[in-house]
């Protein structure tokens, strides 16, 4: 009988410390076209030296829960981190101030820098989406996510722009004004990850189209 209750304890516990685990991670989301972006950055993470000791809010930090410091974010604001580097995203609860790094934008918790595989190399580009969360009364409702395109010409002459933006697919002409000037500019593409725009201007230097990265608006 006492071995018998002592598999059924075992087992129990072993039930428990599963359950623990699992509601430590975060659920699977995805990026929709309506998810908001609110901000691109380098995201770092932090662990043992703070794990067991007050957060910004009051809680105790656990370093293998999914929460993030923010320097102006709400408390409580739920947000989509998305690793750049890998595509690997996991879902963070603010609950506490930082990075005070001037090059970094959030810290996550270990267990959140663990889903997005960015332990090893400590940082990482990311890029931050609202899932949750008012923002009225933060300065991120400041922050401009930048917009890049490839440019491949600029032409005074209307006509022209219309014919080369024709040899290429996808491409647009956009009017721009200079210093009381009027261009024609030739883009093809529209990118909030420069790197995107680099490897599509790759592409088009293969294909024999000369053309740059440049950021084209701020919205």
């Amino acid at each position: 009988m006492l071995y018998l209750k002592k598999i059924i304890f075992i087992a129990l516990a072993g039930f428990l410390l599963t359950s623990c685990g699992v509601s430590k991670r975060s659920a699977d989301f995805s990026v929709s076209e309506d998810t908001r972006v609110i901000e691109n950055g380098v995201a770092s993470w932090y662990g043992p030296n703070f794990h067991g000791k007050l957060t910004a809010n009051g809680e105790v930090y656990d370093m293998d829960g999914v929460t993030a410091a923010h320097r102006t974010l709400p408390f409580e604001t739920i947000l989509l981190v998305e690793n750049l580097d890998n595509g690997k995203t996991v879902q963070v609860r603010i609950n506490d101030r930082g990075p005070y790094a001037k090059d970094r934008i959030i810290d996550l918790s270990k267990g959140a820098a663990e889903q997005v595989d960015m332990l090893g190399p400590g940082t990482a580009r990311v890029r931050l989406y609202l899932l949750e969360g008012d923002l009225e009364n933060s300065r991120i409702t400041d922050i401009k996510v930048p917009t890049y395109t490839v440019q491949l010409g600029s032409y005074q002459d209307k006509g022209e722009a219309e014919k080369h933006s024709e040899e290429v697919d996808g491409s647009f002409v956009e009017t721009v004004k200079v210093d009381g000037n009027t261009f024609y500019r030739v883009y093809k593409g529209t990118y909030t990850d420069p790197e995107d725009a680099k490897t599509e201007m790759g592409r088009l230097n293969r294909l024999g189209h000369a053309g740059f990265v440049k950021q084209i608006e701020n919205n």
